[in-house]
């Protein structure tokens, strides 16, 4: 085995875990708080959520931004980074809707 990364375990490090692609998703149609994605994203838990959040922010796909509000407001929205994957979804997405009756 070679010792140069693989660049797709590379982009899959990025990415993190399957929670990663759902919040993905739903940012790319627009800036969204914790709550909403926790409700938008079925079967995911808080910690999940948090900790996808967390990792997304520290690959540079998404932004977090502190409203100073009472309480405060935290919303998330996808980098340029995060948006040069979206075509992958859309790709992923139509791949599983072809392939997935099969």
């Amino acid at each position: 085995m070679s010792d140069v990364p693989c660049s797709i375990e590379a982009a899959l490090k990025v990415i993190g875990n399957k929670w990663s692609f759902f919040i993905l998703r739903e940012l790319y149609d627009e800036k969204k708080r914790f709550n909403e994605l926790s409700r938008l994203i079925n079967g995911i838990s808080p910690t999940a959520l948090t900790k996808s959040l967390r990792h997304l922010e520290n690959e540079g796909m998404i932004n977090r931004t502190i409203i100073p509000t009472v309480p405060v407001t935290v919303e998330y929205s996808v980098t340029e980074k995060g948006e040069s994957f979206h075509k992958i979804i859309k790709e992923m997405k139509k791949w599983g809707k072809e392939w997935s009756a099969k």
